[in-house]
C-alpha cells in the first residue's frame, strides 16, 4: 500500500502524468512531455523507459527542429475507444486505439423522423460490426464517446429540446447506449465534439483556446478554454445561434426574434434561393454552386458569413479566443465565407482581440464530430488502469 507523499506514491503520480500527457496528445517527443508535465528531462527519460519495458508505450525515432528525437505514444494494443455521432441525416461510428489511430470508420443515412430506439438499434449494430471487423479483443474497449445534435443536461444526462431529432427529446443517450454496449459512455453535443475533434486532429492543433462554429440545421459553438471544453453549469454554453442580431427579425424556434440562427441556418437561408433556383437545394449544393461562380449563391454565402462574423465578434469581445474554426458544409466555401466573417470581426470586435484571432476552415469536414467523440472517450478514461494493464476496471466489456 502506497503512503501519500512517499517516494513510491510520487513515482506513481509521475507515471500517470506522463501517460495522461501522451494519451491526450496522441504522441509527444520526450522534450514535449517534459514541457507538458513540468518534469525534468532525466525523469521523463526514466519513466518512458519504464513504460516501454512494461508495454504501455511505444517509442519511435522522429525529428524535432531538425534534430533527432523519440516520439512516444501509447501502445497500439493497449486499448480501443469508440466514437458514435448522431447527426441530422446520418449515423457515423469510428473505432480508434489509444495512440489516436483510427482503425475503422463507417457512416450510413439516418432518418430524422426515426424513433430514438431505432437510432440506438442502428448504432449498436454498426458498433458491433466495426469492432468485429477490426478483430480487436472486446475486453480492450476503454470507453465510448457519443455525440447528439442538441443540448445535454450536465446533471441528468437528458437530451433537451431539439428540432433536429424531435423524437429524442427527454431521452438519456449515454445511459441507453451504455446499457446496450455494457461499457461506460460519455455524451456531448455535436458542436462540442466538433471542437474536440479539430483540437486534437484538425485546425485547432497547437492552441488551447478556440471556438468551433457549426452551421447546419442549427448554429452552435463548441468553446475550448485552456485546452478544455467549456460547457457551463447547465451544459448550454456556446449557443451562439441565439445571439440577437435584429429585434424585429424573423421569429426563431427559441421564441425570440432575429437570432443569428434565423440569418444563417440552412432552413432559413435555402428558401431565399427557391425563386431563382427551385426547391431541393441543400447547403452543400449552394456552396458548390457558389464556388462555381453562381452570383445568387455567392451573395447568400457572403451574407451568411457577415452574420456569423457578428456573432464571432461577440465571442472575441467576451472570451478573446485565438482561433475560430468553421465547420459543417459551409466551411467548404472557403474564402467566400471566411472573408466576410473576418470583415465583420474587424468591424465589430475590439481591435486587439480581432488582431489576435485567426479564422480557419475545419480540416476534418463531416468527420469532426465522430473524431471528437473518440477524443471525448480518450479524455475521460483513467490512467491507472493502463498502468495496471487492465481495462476491466473501467467498465465491463460489451458482449
Amino acid at each position: 500500500m502506497e503512503t501519500p507523499g512517499s517516494q513510491s506514491s510520487l513515482h506513481r503520480a509521475n507515471l500517470e502524468r506522463v501517460v495522461r500527457a501522451v494519451r491526450l496528445a496522441g504522441s509527444l517527443t520526450q522534450a514535449e512531455i517534459a514541457r507538458t508535465t513540468g518534469l525534468s528531462a532525466a525523469t521523463v527519460s526514466n519513466i518512458v523507459r519504464e513504460l516501454k519495458d512494461g508495454g504501455t508505450v511505444e517509442v519511435t525515432p522522429t525529428s524535432a527542429g531538425g534534430r533527432r528525437a523519440r516520439s512516444v505514444s501509447l501502445s497500439g494494443d493497449a486499448g480501443i475507444v469508440i466514437g458514435v455521432d448522431f447527426g441530422h441525416t446520418h449515423l457515423r461510428v469510428a473505432i480508434g486505439n489509444l495512440a489516436h489511430q483510427v482503425l475503422a470508420e463507417e457512416a450510413e443515412p439516418l432518418d430524422v423522423d426515426a424513433s430514438a430506439a431505432q437510432g440506438f438499434d442502428r448504432a449498436e449494430e454498426l458498433v458491433e460490426r466495426l469492432v468485429a471487423a477490426t478483430g480487436v479483443d472486446r475486453t480492450k474497449v476503454a470507453g465510448v464517446g457519443l455525440g447528439v445534435p442538441g443540448p445535454i443536461d450536465v446533471e441528468s444526462g437528458t437530451l433537451g429540446s431539439t428540432s433536429i431529432l424531435p423524437g429524442w427529446t427527454g431521452t438519456k443517450p449515454a445511459e441507453e447506449m451504455g446499457r446496450r454496449l455494457g461499457v461506460r459512455v460519455h455524451v456531448d453535443n455535436d458542436a462540442n465534439l466538433g471542437a474536440l475533434g479539430e483540437l486534437v486532429w484538425g485546425s485547432g492543433r497547437g492552441v488551447k483556446d478556440l471556438a468551433y462554429i457549426k452551421v447546419a440545421s442549427g448554429v452552435g459553438a463548441g468553446l475550448v478554454i485552456d485546452g478544455k471544453i467549456y460547457r457551463g453549469p447547465g451544459g448550454t454554453a456556446g449557443e451562439i445561434g441565439h445571439i440577437t442580431l435584429d429585434e424585429s427579425g424573423p421569429v426563431c424556434r427559441c421564441g425570440n426574434r432575429g437570432c443569428l440562427e434565423t440569418f444563417t441556418a440552412a432552413r432559413y437561408v435555402l428558401p431565399l434561393l427557391e425563386s431563382s433556383h427551385g426547391t431541393g437545394l441543400t447547403m452543400e449544393s449552394v456552396v458548390r454552386l457558389a464556388r462555381d461562380g453562381d452570383p445568387g449563391c455567392r451573395r447568400v454565402i457572403a451574407d451568411v458569413g457577415r452574420h456569423i462574423g457578428s456573432g464571432v465578434a461577440n465571442l472575441c469581445n467576451l472570451l478573446n479566443p485565438s482561433r475560430v474554426v468553421l465547420g459543417g458544409d459551409l466551411a467548404e466555401a472557403g474564402e467566400l465565407v471566411l472573408g466576410p466573417i473576418r470583415e465583420s470581426v474587424g468591424r465589430y470586435a475590439i481591435p486587439s482581440a480581432a488582431r489576435q484571432l485567426s479564422v480557419l476552415p475545419g480540416a476534418l469536414g463531416g468527420r469532426a464530430e465522430v473524431l471528437g467523440a473518440l477524443a471525448l472517450a480518450l479524455s475521460e478514461m483513467g490512467d491507472s488502469t493502463l498502468l495496471d494493464g487492465s481495462l476491466s476496471a473501467v467498465a465491463p466489456a460489451f458482449t
